[in-house]
């Protein structure tokens, strides 16, 4: 019996809406990088883009548990000497772009590759209800149901 290997002829892509209200952040990017990378079919192949895409609403919505909000920091640099900047997650998501968390936790759970960059690529995500993916028809997938720690109360 020999292994089996997709071929990129053979790879159907689906789209996938998640509605990311009162979703833990790592439990809902975990479930996001699984869907990017297709792990979850059988087709599964590491050397091919075989997942599917994935559009995320209501981003601004997610929620961190224990004290993340306040000691949770992102740091960045400006590429100058001494240019090290640093971002706490609550003023993110209090701030212009509250996306860019999930977009970010998503990005750490993929490859550091070129595929990697090719499957964040099939990632949308929108701060608010509403999204520009309505003419693919994306199917809802309900992350709240799939385990109670997913929701915090």
């Amino acid at each position: 019996m020999s292994t089996y290997s997709a071929k990129a002829s053979e790879i159907k892509k689906d789209w996938v809406l998640i509605d990311a209200n009162g979703l833990v952040v790592g439990r809902l990017a975990a479930v996001i990088a699984t869907r990017l990378r297709g792990k979850h079919k059988p087709t599964y192949t590491p050397h091919m883009d075989c997942g599917d895409n994935v559009v995320v609403v209501n981003a601004d919505k997610v929620v961190l548990t224990g004290n993340k909000m306040k000691g949770k920091v992102f740091h960045y640099h400006t590429g100058y000497p001494g240019g090290i900047k640093d971002r706490v997650v609550g003023k993110i998501l209090t701030g212009k772009h509250p996306e860019r968390v999930l977009q970010k936790a998503v990005e750490r759970m993929l490859p550091g590759g070129v595929l990697g960059r090719a499957q964040l690529g099939h990632l949308f995500v929108y701060a608010g209800p509403e999204h520009k993916q309505t003419a693919q028809q994306p199917k809802t997938l309900d992350v709240k149901s799939m385990n109670s720690k997913n929701v915090r109360r």
